[in-house]
């Protein structure tokens, strides 16, 4: 695996880490009724799990498995849309957490703009498969 696709796949782990902790503090907090302001963090949670886990995921693993593009091609977009796509998490997560719709906004048009930066990225070393 590319060291390029490691620290992707690195980065989604922490975000699993990040977000299970946070799940299973809502969880306890649900099951004693402790009626602490961890529930404001939620969306933060699903943040960490949805765009840091799945979304930065899958943008690891596509860029090791999809086939070598026909040029040699940079790893200048990759990386792009990864910190895009990092600083769309954290903008709308606490954009959520902390009311400012602008901020989900902005948050939520930077992730957009990841998965974009991705799709160019990967559009070239998408190919048909060849029968024999």
């Amino acid at each position: 695996m590319p060291e390029r696709s490691v620290w992707i796949v690195r980065g989604a782990l922490v975000y699993l880490c990040a977000g299970v902790t946070l799940g299973t503090l809502l969880l306890v907090d649900k099951g004693l009724g402790i009626g602490s302001r961890i529930w404001l963090y939620r969306p933060l949670h699903v943040e960490f799990l949805f765009f840091g886990w799945m979304v930065q995921l899958v943008f690891g693993v596509a860029s090791w498995i999809l086939p070598s593009a026909p040029s040699r091609q940079s790893d200048l977009p990759l990386l792009a849309a990864c910190a895009a796509l990092n600083v769309g998490l954290w903008l709308a997560g606490w954009g959520a957490v902390g009311g400012a719709t602008g901020v989900l906004f902005v948050g939520r048009v930077t992730e957009a703009v990841s998965v974009a930066l991705f799709a160019a990225y990967v559009w070239p070393r998408v190919r048909a498969f060849a029968r024999a």
